[in-house]
Parts: structure tokens; C-alpha cells; sequence
């Protein structure tokens, strides 16, 4: 009977492991590479990014500052509670005195000089309306609400470096497949040419330097494509971290690497696009707006100030009786010196405005170089396509040619690995120009301000 029972428990753990083994493992991650165009990369890194959450909050934290500076034109209502015990007698005679509760005996000379204890409970509703602050609050709320503009501009110029980040990391993986798949193409070439070779040394055609050799550049190529392997895989996670996706996340690249259109336009047309679209340069001239508000702010301190303030209040000791009085005044103040506090404000404004001056045309400056550095960048890159894609028809009809002469005994075993290494690397050329152009015809829609959710 006990060797039943540990048959079954043998048989149960087997069965387990096999259950377990075959399961797939939970890694957080579809088995199975998802498919992902440059279009759902882009629309998920703008929905998932967290620069762009981060701006965001931004844009969010600037409405709330509108609220509360045009809080300063409402009146401000406050209720407070607060409980006094005491002996001291001008205390406790003005206590009973708002209490409602002084008699004959309170103006006894020993209870007025030496009173008994009393206890008081204050409540009080007060109120505080500024009527004119020499409009502070009235310039602080025109400079809030640019400043709402400005977070809103740096929201879009965020968006834009992020569609551009994920746009470029897109590309870059589809580069690395293609070296990838480029590597692995002229591998199988030389594993064909290996054959060759190894059938003309054993027919005493070639000597065995050249199997060796061929056999060395095999080896070397699979050292290339282990290298490969990993920077597809170190692209992927760049692509990742653009969209927002954790590092580890499979998808399989659907868009192709083409290189599409050309850049129409002229190099003026992009300058002035760039001039009139770039968030940041309207960041800064909203900033000048705000530096010219916050100059008529320093000024307008020198005015006088209106406040009206009230208070309505209920003192008593136990809760059972109580006195009540209210309070209402207007107060009118004027600096008459502050120590050069004012004036250096107003110093320190028109400083603030200067600055705002010299970064905008310095921003203007590097807006221009940037465009002109892109622009030429793609002409450039897409002018190499041409030569590149020429190339490859000739390395390949080279590479022909050389094998055929090579199987007749009239080439070397090194000109024919000297024709695949320059097949190999036009084809790396190729892609790598039509890489280069993306990246180019991308870095130009940024620098001009106008790349979006639609950029492909």
C-alpha cells in the first residue's frame, strides 16, 4: 500500500513539472511581439510619455495660479475660535464687558484689582476685501493667464521633442534590422562561397590558405551578427522608453524604412515657418509680456491701497448666555519710503525685460541654424540614397563577376571576399542613407514647429 501512495505522489510531481514547464513563463509581456506602425508609436508615446504628463501638470498648475491671484479682488471671509482663561483683571473685566454680563458688584475696587477666573469662548466671522491694491492683483492676473500660454506652448514644444524622439527611435530599430538582416544576407553568401571553396581544394584547385580564409571571415561575420542581435535589442528599448512602455516590451516594427518623400520647400520658406511656429520663441515673447507687467507692477506700488474689513463676534463663558458686537472699518495706506525697495523692484524688472531681449535673439539665432543644419542634412542624405542604391547594383554585379572568375581560377580567395565586404557595406550604406534622411527630414519639422501626431 505505501508503495502505491509514493507511485501517485511521484506520478503527481512529474506531472506538475511537466505542467509547469510547459506553461508559458509570466513576464509581464506578451509571448509574441505585437504589431506597431510609426503611426501607433507615435500616438502611443504622446499618450504615454511622461515629459509630456509632466508639462501637462504644468499647464494644469498655471490655471490654478489664475484662481488664486483673482482671488485677491474677492473678499476674503474667515471663522475663528479661540478660548481664553484668565485672572488678569483688564482682561477679565473687558471679557465679562463683551460677555454682556458686568453688574454694580464688577466695579468693586478689590473685584476690579483682584477678579476671579473667567473663561471665554470667542467665536468671530471676519471679513478682509481689499477695494484697490494699486493693482497688483489686477497685473498679476494678466501675468498669470500668459503665463497659462506659456506652460500651454511649452506643452506643445514637449509634444514635439517627444514625437521627434519616437520617430527617430523607430527608425534607428529599423536600421538596426536591417545591418541585422544585411549581415545575415552576406553570411549565407559566404557560407555558399565556403562550399565553393571547399570543393575546389578538395578537387586541388586552390590551397588551403583559402579555405581557411574564407572559413576566418565566416567567423567573423557571425561575431558581427551576435553585435547586431544586441543592437536591435538596445534600439528597441530606446523606442520604449520614447513611447513610455516599459524597456522589456516586445513589438514587431510593421512600417517600413523608406525613405519617402523629399523635402519640398526652399531653405527661406523653412526659416520663416520655423520664426512664426516655434513654441519657444512665442514662449519668450510671452515672457517679455510678463517681464513689461511685472515693470508696471513695481511702479503701481507706489500707489496708495483701500481695504474694508468687518468682523462680527460672539464671546461667552459657558455657551448659555452670550454678547455679541461687530466691527467695520476702511484703512488707507501709502508708502512713503521702503528703502529703495520699490525702485530696485522696478530695476529688477526692466533687468528681467532686457534679459527676456538678448534670449530671443539668441533663440532666433540658434531657431535658424537649426533649420539650416536639418535642411542641408537632408538634401545631403537624400543625394546619398541615389549614390548608395547605385552602389549596391554594382557591388552586386561585382560580386558576380568576381565569383565566376574566382571558380575559373582567374581571381583570389581575396578579391572575392574583398567584393562581398563591399557588397555588404553598400548595403549598410544604403540603409544607413535612407536612415540618415528620416532623421534628417524629422529634425527639420522640428526645428520649423511643425511635426505632429501625423508626422510619418
Amino acid at each position: 500500500m505505501q508503495q502505491m501512495v509514493n507511485k501517485i505522489c511521484l506520478a503527481s510531481c512529474v506531472l506538475i513539472m511537466l505542467l509547469y514547464a510547459a506553461a508559458p513563463v509570466a513576464s509581464g509581456q506578451p509571448s509574441n511581439p505585437v504589431a506597431l506602425t510609426l503611426s501607433e508609436a507615435v500616438q502611443t508615446a504622446v499618450a504615454q510619455n511622461p515629459r509630456i504628463s509632466a508639462a501637462a501638470f504644468q499647464v494644469e498648475s498655471s490655471e490654478a495660479q489664475i484662481t488664486q491671484v483673482r482671488s485677491g479682488l474677492l473678499p476674503q471671509i474667515y471663522f475663528s475660535e479661540a478660548y481664553n482663561h484668565t485672572t488678569n483683571p483688564m482682561w477679565a473685566f473687558g471679557t465679562k464687558l463683551n460677555q454682556e454680563q458686568i453688574t454694580m458688584q464688577d466695579f468693586e475696587p478689590a473685584r476690579l484689582n483682584d477678579p476671579d477666573p473667567i473663561n471665554n469662548f470667542a467665536s468671530t466671522l471676519s471679513l478682509n476685501w481689499s477695494l484697490y491694491d494699486s493693482g497688483q492683483t489686477r497685473y498679476g492676473r494678466k501675468q498669470a493667464e500668459i503665463g497659462k500660454k506659456t506652460a500651454g506652448l511649452m506643452l506643445d514644444r514637449t509634444r514635439q521633442q517627444v514625437i521627434a524622439q519616437t520617430v527617430a527611435a523607430y527608425i534607428g530599430v529599423l536600421l538596426a534590422q536591417k545591418n541585422l538582416s544585411v549581415i545575415e544576407q552576406t553570411l549565407e553568401t559566404s557560407q555558399a562561397h565556403l562550399k565553393m571553396v571547399r570543393i575546389r581544394f578538395e578537387n586541388g584547385f586552390v590551397v588551403k590558405s583559402d579555405l581557411l580564409r574564407a572559413q576566418v571571415h565566416i567567423a567573423d561575420l557571425e561575431q558581427q551578427r551576435l553585435q547586431a542581435e544586441s543592437q536591435v535589442q538596445v534600439a528597441q528599448s530606446f523606442l520604449n522608453a520614447a513611447m513610455g512602455v516599459p524597456v522589456d516590451n516586445l513589438f514587431k516594427l510593421s512600417s517600413p524604412l523608406e525613405a519617402g518623400n523629399e523635402v519640398d520647400g526652399s531653405l527661406e520658406n523653412w526659416m520663416e515657418r520655423a520664426l512664426s511656429l516655434r513654441p519657444e520663441l512665442k514662449q519668450l515673447q510671452n515672457q517679455e509680456m510678463i517681464a513689461r507687467e511685472e515693470i508696471n507692477k513695481s511702479q503701481a506700488a507706489h500707489h496708495p491701497s483701500v481695504n474694508l474689513m468687518g468682523n462680527y463676534e460672539f464671546n461667552t463663558e459657558d455657551f448659555s448666555e452670550w454678547g455679541n458686537n461687530y466691527t467695520v472699518g476702511a484703512v488707507v495706506s501709502l508708502n512713503l519710503f521702503s528703502g529703495q525697495r520699490l525702485s530696485a523692484r522696478t530695476v529688477q524688472a526692466r533687468a528681467a525685460l532686457n534679459e527676456v531681449g538678448a534670449r530671443q535673439k539668441d533663440l532666433t539665432h540658434g531657431i535658424l541654424v537649426q533649420t539650416r543644419q536639418a535642411f542641408l542634412q537632408a538634401q545631403s542624405a537624400r543625394k546619398r540614397i541615389r549614390v548608395a542604391a547605385a552602389a549596391v547594383t554594382q557591388a552586386e554585379e561585382t560580386l558576380r563577376i568576381v565569383r565566376n572568375r574566382y571558380n575559373n581560377g582567374l581571381f583570389t580567395i581575396v578579391a572575392l571576399l574583398d567584393a562581398e565586404l563591399a557588397l555588404q557595406q553598400a548595403r549598410t550604406n544604403h540603409f544607413k542613407a535612407v536612415h540618415d534622411y528620416k532623421v534628417a527630414d524629422t529634425q527639420l519639422a522640428l526645428a520649423a514647429g511643425t511635426i505632429d501626431e501625423n508626422f510619418e
